[in-house]
């Protein structure tokens, strides 16, 4: 695992590294139209460490926009001595907050959700920045945390067990859901502040505490998010129920085997998520997993072509190819193949205009995130070529300061192929040929991945099919719409090596919860189940 959690660290490539000389340094956050930034309570040195005051004691890491490439600001990471003291806050935290009623803590995460609102459009700005997203993608982000929020409010008065009829006379069966302890969260830097929410809102409704390990690449974002929850614990005098613990490989590997947490909801690749996974299970932990995705958009024969290749462009490019669930095949059925990559390919061909800074009002496609991705990119695009394969679009990388590349579409591929099988998280789609819908529902389900898919048809025998037993494998199955850009009200996840794990909506709650069966005899009489007897006179 600690090699993985290493690799993890490397991920982010030039997105962060440890400073020299802040002396000698120009940031983004000194410039006046960045003053956002200061509104979130950041300045160039920033302690990464909460658990109920700012502190920070390991290595100082510097955020950089990679848009421009350029120094936000820096921030000081915690020490595995630091997240052990988090650990041992949150587990005591923890012990008051679950004493509180559950509405009362529903309270506390509408405060959240509010103050949220008050610092959407700089936290929403913080977001493209550092993560690279356009300006609207990241509003969207924060509003999905206020969205959760807003849901776990109403969770809080309804969330429950139920009463199960006894086969013994006077007796009555209760189940109920109580919180676990202390959540663990270690999130991705594509949704840094979404996927934290997700888990958090819930967590905290459900009665446990939260300790939130951000990703290295996007440490602003954690602090400046955290701030915004601290003040509500706070206004409050709330014990600090949420910690955060930014820091390298030796704090994730602390926080993953450490018994006091009760359960790590862990997001990122597949193999470092299947070592997490181990490891948790090692000591008997629980542990929620949200991993990579190989997406299909399968196209049938009777779809609606224009609804599909608008969902095709967003699907394959929003976030520039870095959602887990991001389009990476479009199986498309042979009668409609060739005008379909003939209108996708004009289509693309007018993005190019809109390549640009994330937080460009006209910019529709922003920079991958560090250099780690644009290799990645260049890696794919020639093994593909390799392979056989036709670039009818894009494969370029673009000359100019940030990470910037050109969307891409391969097509003539076949549908097995090695680099079609892998995850690449950069804005490439290997564009497939069908016979039959059977055929690519085939293919959808033989990656190793099962997080999203969609087939856009107007035959309801076919989309039955898709959602049925013989249809899609995955845990989001769509008709008609992007494989991307979920809601809160549905649980988010995928199976297989996507991890298995659920989020946000649905029944989702339960995940963060350990359940009693509780029989009560009010009887009087003491009587067996299954009409045991069992006495001495």
């Amino acid at each position: 695992m600690i090699a993985h959690l290493r690799h993890l660290t490397r991920l982010a490539g030039r997105g962060h590294s440890r400073l020299a000389s802040s002396a000698s340094t120009s940031y983004l956050i000194d410039q006046p139209e960045y003053g956002f930034l200061k509104e979130l309570g950041l300045e160039i040195n920033n302690p990464g460490v909460y658990s109920g005051q700012w502190q920070g004691r390991g290595p100082t890491i510097t955020s950089y926009d990679p848009g421009t490439g350029q120094a936000i600001a820096t921030v000081r990471q915690g020490t595995v001595q630091e997240l052990q003291q988090a650990i041992g806050l949150g587990v005591e935290a923890y012990k008051q907050w679950r004493q509180v009623p559950a509405p009362v803590r529903g309270e506390i995460v509408r405060q959240i959700g509010d103050e949220l609102r008050k610092y959407k459009e700089p936290l929403g700005k913080l977001v493209s920045l550092e993560v690279g997203k356009i300006y609207s993608e990241g509003q969207g982000e924060v509003q999905e945390f206020i969205d959760i929020c807003d849901y776990a409010v109403g969770l809080s008065r309804i969330y429950s067990g139920q009463l199960i009829n006894s086969e013994r006379a006077d007796h009555t069966i209760l189940e109920a859901w109580r919180p676990l302890g202390l959540v663990g969260v270690i999130s991705a830097y594509n949704f840094p502040n979404a996927v934290f929410g997700w888990n958090a809102a819930i967590a905290l409704t459900t009665g446990n505490s939260v300790l939130w390990k951000g990703a290295p690449s996007t440490p602003l974002v954690s602090v400046a998010t955290t701030k915004i929850v601290a003040e509500v614990l706070r206004r409050n005098n709330l014990p600090p129920v949420v910690t955060l613990c930014q820091g390298g490989t030796d704090v994730g590997q602390s926080l993953v085997s450490d018994k006091r947490v009760n359960l790590v909801s862990f997001t990122g690749s597949c193999k470092t998520g299947q070592d997490v996974g181990v490891e948790v299970q090692r000591r008997f932990g629980k542990v929620i997993l949200e991993l990579g995705g190989n997406n299909a958009l399968i196209i049938d024969s009777s779809a609606n072509l224009k609804m599909a290749l608008d969902a095709a462009l967003f699907g394959c490019i929003g976030t520039s190819g870095q959602r887990c669930t991001t389009t990476r095949r479009i199986i498309v059925h042979e009668q409609l193949h060739d005008q379909f990559v003939t209108s996708l390919v004009a289509k693309y061909k007018q993005l190019i205009p809109k390549i640009g800074h994330q937080l460009d009002g006209q910019t529709l496609v922003g920079p991958v995130h560090t250099q780690q991705n644009v290799d990645s990119y260049k890696t794919a695009i020639e093994e593909a070529k390799a392979l056989g394969g036709t670039v009818a679009f894009g494969g370029k990388v673009l000359e100019r300061s940030g990470y910037y590349v050109e969307p891409t579409v391969i097509t003539g591929l076949p549908h097995d192929a090695s680099v079609v099988h892998r995850e690449t998280f950069a804005p490439i789609v290997y564009v497939l040929k069908a016979k039959s819908v059977d055929e690519a529902i085939s293919w959808n389900n033989e990656v190793e991945q099962g997080l999203s898919s969609a087939i856009f048809t107007e035959n309801i025998s076919q989309a039955f099919k898709w959602i049925g037993a013989r249809g899609s494998d995955c845990g989001i199955v769509n008709i008609n719409t992007t494989t991307n850009g979920a809601e809160i009200g549905g649980a988010f996840g995928g199976e297989k090596a996507t991890g298995g794990g659920r989020e946000s909506g649905s029944d989702a709650w339960k995940q963060y919860c350990k359940r009693a069966t509780i029989t009560v005899n009010h009887s009087g009489e003491l009587a067996c189940a299954q009409g045991v007897v069992f006495n001495v006179e």
